[in-house]
């Protein structure tokens, strides 16, 4: 990288870990912000660039801002782990546990291939201001859409009458209302991550979606937006870090400390707050802010 300034790694990094989770898109952020302010930022933060040490940058935050979801749903994965390893040593799915550990792999295999095999040509044809804008006022148009189609159902007026649990507290119900999903609707929903590589469509939004249309509440479809979300974030983050190793990150490494950190609090921070935010409110805020951007982006990108 010609150069990574410590206040642009320190506002990336709390960008990438906040909009990782709020469903706004954190690479079509990543996109547009430095394009937006211009100048060094605009040189210097650029994804599209055949190899790209900022995207290696970006994706390098993911460790964090996976490590935040594993700190906050920890009791949650000690259990989906043991439910996985227990399914595989006595060939069996019986459980909630074990159900929904197949779950959350098979729906994230999608995603898995579809980024390896296409990620580079996503990126170098997809993350540029023009795209992005369009992408995301396009997320605004699908968060509004699939919410409309909520309200109408009554299943808001449901959610409305029920009393908050902490997430944390709440989160084997949760799970066992997860675990009841068909593995084909699962999988469907898993794969939604895939449109997420596109910069502009967020992943927890896109997911969040495809949840609720399947008939999942907004509360359950977050929370199964965020484990879906977790190992995916994690394999991106490994498989950049050696690149950040190499000549990549020369002279940059203590920008990218920094930057981690500030991925990892912002993100504990925002899945703490959705957490709570979608027991009772809806997508309509993130939809309109969504379209908003997107829209001011395409006429200043144009």
């Amino acid at each position: 990288m010609s150069h990574l300034s410590w206040p642009e790694a320190g506002v990336i990094g709390a960008l990438q870990g906040v909009s990782e989770l709020f469903p706004v898109s954190s690479l079509g952020h990543s996109v547009l912000l430095p394009a937006w302010i211009g100048g060094s930022w605009a040189r210097d933060l650029n994804v599209s660039r055949p190899e790209s040490p900022y995207l290696a940058f970006i994706v390098g935050l993911h460790v964090a801002t996976a490590i935040a979801l594993i700190v906050y749903f920890w009791r949650d994965w000690v259990r989906i782990i043991g439910g996985l390893i227990s399914s595989i040593a006595h060939r069996e799915v019986r459980t909630t546990d074990q159900r929904l550990a197949w779950l959350l792999v098979l729906g994230t295999i999608p995603v898995g291939i579809v980024g390896l095999v296409a990620e580079h040509w996503l990126r170098t044809h997809l993350g540029k201001p023009l795209p992005a804008g369009w992408f995301l006022f396009i997320n605004g148009l699908i968060l509004l859409f699939v919410e409309y189609l909520h309200s109408s159902s009554g299943a808001h007026a449901l959610e409305q009458q029920q009393e908050y649990v902490d997430e944390r507290e709440s989160g084997p119900a949760s799970d066992a209302r997860l675990a009841r999903t068909s593995v084909g609707p699962a999988v469907l929903i898993g794969s939604t991550q895939i449109f997420a590589l596109a910069p502009g469509i967020s992943r927890s939004g896109i997911t969040m979606a495809a949840g609720m249309l399947r008939g999942l509440s907004r509360e359950d479809a977050a929370r199964f937006a965020f484990l879906l979300a977790t190992p995916v974030i994690l394999a991106a983050g490994v498989l950049k870090l050696p690149d950040l190793g190499g000549h990549l990150g020369d002279g940059i490494h203590g920008q990218v400390l920094f930057g981690s950190i500030l991925s990892g609090i912002g993100a504990y921070l925002a899945v703490r707050f959705l957490t709570r935010y979608f027991d009772r409110r809806s997508l309509r805020p993130f939809g309109y802010y969504c379209l908003i951007a997107g829209l001011l982006s395409i006429i200043r990108f144009s």
